[in-house]
């Protein structure tokens, strides 16, 4: 994971360890000024459901895309947590730019959908069958901070679910999975932001099921074969003949 700092003049910071620790105190991971957070504000665990936010108990609220959290919350790339006036954008490491496009034959299109997760709109579910724009001249219009617009499109093209930007917003830019973008391949899961806005691409049948290869079947067995190695047999037969000569020496010696 990585972590911008939209208003600040401070370099990105990078980890890649299962836990991260943010406050004031200077042994934290992450560390942020007294009048910002506390000496052990928050951690962020890594698990199988992913990134998760902790609230620590000597902790004012944290604000996770403009919503409060108390205790806990589960991250993902593009979220932006606010601890007292210090903003951290969250973003993969990876370029979704440079990433292998996801082809999709037209026999197999799924149902895909925009799910609003923050912002005005959160709650909302809009659906894509061929194309979807989100504008002022679109079927939901994005508000923006100041007056600004922005219109965006996603449509079907070549078996991609492509996502471009038809006007551009420069103080409040498109960003996928924390990355300013202009045109890109969608995948499921991918979140979409702009300023306030936080949408996610729900499509579970974009992705190809896992295939389950099942093992080989094993070779039948004689009933003899499963009832142990040949040679065990032997040795118990060689056993059982030495204890019979052995006992017959016996009784000819006493008698």
């Amino acid at each position: 994971m990585r972590i911008e700092f939209p208003n600040a003049a401070r370099e990105d910071f990078h980890w890649e360890h299962a836990q991260l620790r943010i406050g004031s105190a200077p042994d934290n991971d992450v560390v942020l000024a007294t009048s910002q957070a506390a000496a052990r504000h928050l951690r962020i665990q890594q698990d199988r459901r992913g990134w998760v936010l902790h609230v620590l108990p000597s902790a004012d609220r944290i604000h996770v895309n403009a919503r409060p959290v108390r205790e806990r919350a589960l991250l993902r790339a593009g979220d932006v947590v606010s601890v007292g006036d210090c903003r951290m954008l969250l973003r993969d490491d990876d370029d979704p730019k440079l990433r292998i496009p996801l082809i999709v034959p037209e026999q197999s299109r799924c149902t895909v959908a925009l799910r609003a997760v923050a912002g005005p709109l959160s709650g909302r579910v809009l659906s894509l069958e061929d194309r979807l724009e989100l504008g002022p001249q679109g079927r939901c219009p994005l508000e923006l901070p100041q007056g600004d617009t922005v219109s965006l499109r996603i449509y079907w093209e070549a078996g991609q679910l492509l996502l471009e930007v038809l006007q551009p917003c420069e103080r409040h830019p498109l960003r996928v999975n924390g990355v300013v973008v202009q045109k890109l391949a969608l995948r499921p899961g991918d979140q979409l932001g702009v300023a306030m806005h936080r949408f996610v691409v729900d499509a579970p049948g974009m992705e190809p099921e896992p295939e389950i290869v099942l093992p080989a079947p094993l070779p039948a067995q004689l009933p003899e074969e499963a009832a142990g190695p040949t040679g065990e047999v032997w040795w118990l037969i060689v056993t059982a003949a030495v204890l019979a000569l052995g006992i017959a020496l016996v009784l000819l010696i006493r008698f």
